[in-house]
């Protein structure tokens, strides 16, 4: 993938040798959401021992599966990443027997199967399979602005475009503050999920393409 340098950084697509940063980057930018806080039970001791192994392990089987991931760098330094799940493989992170076993012994069984049921959750939202989804997407609060939140969005858009078999891209949050960004990137809400006392609101973005090709055919 080209390089692009609005904003002074850079995107590039990330493999295993960046697992580490990209781990460190997600459990900083999950760790107070809204969602984990609940699914990993944040009054409980350990807190954040659960939150680190649950990125560690996602982070671990997107790269064995040989997923694509998207990373923003300012000066070499890794502030954004996206990691991604095409259509014809986006279920494949938690129907592994392994993960699931290793997200039971290091955050135990009640967390594991709420972060199944909200997966799935999710996923009924969807009424296609023809969709890019992103399971984790985050950047640095401390080095990111806003365009390069944005430059890292339409860098996922473009990516996910190339491919003919999608329709567009698909994540969810249960953060408000976040709501309004997603909406202005041209993303619009397909469905809600109570996820205990947090209400998650699941997001579509089209492919120009398909649109384009709608217009046409309209």
């Amino acid at each position: 993938m080209p390089d692009s340098f609005t904003c002074g950084a850079d995107i590039r697509l990330l493999d295993s040798g960046y697992a580490r940063e990209v781990r460190a980057l997600l459990f900083q930018a999950y760790r107070h959401e809204p969602t984990y806080c609940w699914l990993f039970e944040s009054s409980r001791s350990g807190y954040e021992k659960r939150v680190l192994a649950t990125v560690r392990e996602r982070v671990k089987q997107h790269f064995l599966q040989d997923l694509p991931a998207l990373g923003l760098f300012l000066q070499d330094r890794l502030i954004g990443a996206a990691l991604i799940a095409p259509p014809q493989r986006r279920l494949g992170v938690t129907e592994s027997w392994a993960w699931r076993m290793r997200m039971v012994m290091n955050t135990g069984l009640d967390c594991t199967l709420r972060y199944l049921q909200y997966h799935e959750a999710v996923q009924a939202c969807i009424s296609t399979d023809e969709v890019h989804m992103l399971p984790m997407l985050g950047l640095d609060s401390a080095e990111a602005t806003q365009a390069h939140a944005e430059q890292l969005m339409g860098s996922v858009h473009d990516w996910c475009a190339a491919d003919e078999h999608s329709r567009g891209v698909v994540l969810d949050t249960g953060n408000p503050r976040y709501l309004a960004f997603y909406e202005y990137q041209g993303y619009t809400q397909v469905g809600e999920v109570a996820i205990g006392p947090v209400t998650e609101h699941v997001f579509f973005h089209p492919n120009p393409q398909k649109v384009a090709l709608t217009h046409a055919v309209g």
